[in-house]
């Protein structure tokens, strides 16, 4: 019997409408029945919910911003998440290596491979990958849709040159179970996964598994340092400069002098103050092996 699967798709992701119906008609292939959801093309989390029972697995063909707005109806869930990277970033993908190409990712989700990964919340707000504040919110600001189609992940180094050049620091409080750390950062984050913003790397030994979240803070006075902290920023190896503090905790909260935006995984949606709570296990994803 085919196993029946919800297949949630974004059309504006960066592959747009034709790659949703490559991957559709590519997932019927692979003996799958795709049950679209009721009501709109990317559901709400208690309507998600609803539909969960009528399947066996649900599909995402989009970006990380798709799937941050259902995860949050599959935690605690047995139902397993297959991913379609059709997104400009695809950073969860590239977390789990899960594969770009089309024929490879669906023979992940056939293959049928399941791990449970950690997924955080942030004022009740769910996201996989990685939240900050400061210089990835005008980061954030700059990509539109239209860049991002035009110039794919090159859109993120493009977008980081042009707010760099108008950085600036703000104070925070980072606290943890351990105590209350003073900061004046140009950017804070807040790691559940590995990589964000098309390949940036919140801490090279950080993963999607380890039951806990990985915090840096940049504490840079001027831009050009910057500009010599991306290609540590790119490997992850930013956590061993002198200005950059860091910390690996299941729980955090931030608090600025004044409420600044949130970027989750590229969606400007909320603003601080900002509680971070890492749930375990949260959620089962198909990938390949590990």
């Amino acid at each position: 019997m085919a196993q029946r699967a919800l297949f949630i798709a974004n059309a504006r992701a960066g592959h747009g409408r034709p790659a949703l119906t490559e991957a559709s008609v590519h997932l019927e292939g692979l003996g799958f029945e795709l049950i679209r959801p009721t009501g709109a093309d990317i559901p709400g989390i208690a309507a998600l919910r609803r539909q969960l029972d009528e399947v066996d697995l649900v599909v995402v063909a989009g970006g990380d911003g798709t799937i941050n707005a259902v995860i949050g109806a599959l935690v605690g869930q047995p139902k397993p998440l297959g991913i379609i990277p059709l997104g400009t970033a695809n950073d969860l993908a590239r977390t789990l290596g899960i594969p770009s190409d089309l024929p490879a990712a669906g023979a992940v989700i056939a293959a049928g491979r399941a791990r449970r990964i950690d997924v955080t919340t942030v004022n009740g707000h769910y996201f996989c990958n990685v939240a900050s504040i400061g210089l990835s919110v005008d980061i954030a600001r700059l990509l539109t849709g239209q860049t991002k189609r035009r110039w794919g992940v090159l859109a993120y180094a493009l977008a980081s040159l042009q707010a760099v050049r108008h950085l600036r620091s703000f104070h925070a409080v980072i606290r943890t179970p351990d105590g209350a750390i003073p900061t004046r950062s140009v950017q804070i984050a807040v790691g559940n996964g590995k990589f964000y913003g098309g390949g940036m790397v919140v801490a090279e030994d950080a993963t999607i598994f380890d039951h806990q979240l990985h915090v840096y803070s940049l504490d840079v006075d001027h831009w050009w340092e910057m500009l010599a902290l991306f290609p540590a920023l790119r490997r992850g190896s930013h956590i061993h400069w002198r200005r950059t503090r860091t910390l690996v905790t299941p729980e955090v909260q931030v608090t600025t002098r004044r409420p600044r935006t949130i970027d989750i995984d590229g969606e400007l949606i909320l603003r601080t103050p900002a509680d971070f709570r890492v749930l375990p296990a949260a959620v089962s994803v198909l990938c390949p092996p590990a």
